[in-house]
């Protein structure tokens, strides 16, 4: 990374666990991409196999941060932003989304795979006029996140928290919602929330993700619209308010097909 970028340790190759798959790699081998090992692939399409649709889950979750960085970066104006739960690189990152409209933008990426950390130092790297770093920290760990956030990002001025997967990865155990509170409470007015998860609306997914838990080093917790929306208590949402993730502002060529529903749900929200 350019632009003084730092990590919370060493990526060391004997930290990356290739036994297990991991939910990083899993989405990345969905996405088409080649950043994952074969216990990953074979997640991957025993998922695929139970739900097909979950390949296009990912691309339109991935999808959806680009609209939600474009419109951050743009009509509302922010130059920071918080990406937890960053995943592994891909087309269309936070940072070049948003330094295309705004070169000046700062990123900060978190995640707690050492895979992703070793991607992130090589391929996520700001333009001149602005920043990007990345932070290893879990996100059960908010205050090591937002002391690490704050050698890059200017926490008296507006920041997008990017929250896109990352609450599906904590059971109601860790209490969500708090994790989510303490990161909010430290963003100033004028801050915006974009957050998307899956949503229990398939029995057949459910099944999935319930095999998917019983095989991989991390589980993954679906949960109701209603509780999805939820996590924007508190917000301002912007238009159209907390919906499946496909229809938050589609990019629709002309002509084309109109966007169909998919189970996950999504929004932005602005701090007041």
């Amino acid at each position: 990374m350019t632009d003084g970028s730092s990590t919370s340790g060493p990526a060391w190759p004997s930290r990356i666990d290739t036994g297990a798959a991991h939910s990083a790699r899993v989405w990345n081998y969905l996405l088409g991409g080649k950043d994952n090992y074969a216990v990953d692939r074979q997640t991957g399409d025993m998922i695929l196999r139970m739900f097909p649709d979950i390949a296009r889950i990912a691309r339109v979750q991935r999808s959806f941060l680009a609209r939600a960085v474009r419109h951050l970066a743009g009509e509302a104006g922010v130059r920071q932003f918080l990406d937890i739960g960053t995943g592994l690189p891909t087309a269309d990152n936070t940072h070049q989304v948003a330094q295309r409209i705004a070169p000046e933008s700062r990123v900060v990426y978190v995640d707690n795979d050492p895979l992703v950390l070793v991607h992130a130092q090589a391929l996520l790297s700001s333009v001149p006029a602005g920043a990007t770093d990345y932070v290893e920290a879990d996100v059960r760990d908010p205050d090591t996140i937002l002391e690490a956030a704050a050698r890059t990002l200017d926490f008296t001025r507006p920041i997008g928290l990017m929250m896109l997967g990352i609450m599906g990865q904590l059971p109601d155990d860790d209490d969500p919602r708090a994790i989510l509170r303490r990161l909010l409470a430290a963003l100033p007015s004028g801050s915006y929330l974009a957050l998307s998860d899956g949503a229990d609306t398939s029995a057949t997914l459910n099944e999935a993700i319930r095999i998917y838990n019983r095989n991989s080093a991390g589980s993954y917790h679906l949960r109701s619209p209603e509780r999805i929306a939820g996590f924007f208590a508190g917000l301002e949402l912007v238009e159209p308010g907390v919906v499946t993730t496909s229809m938050w502002r589609p990019d629709i060529p002309a002509l084309g097909p109109s966007p169909t529903e998919v189970d996950a749900i999504c929004g932005v929200g602005r701090k007041p």
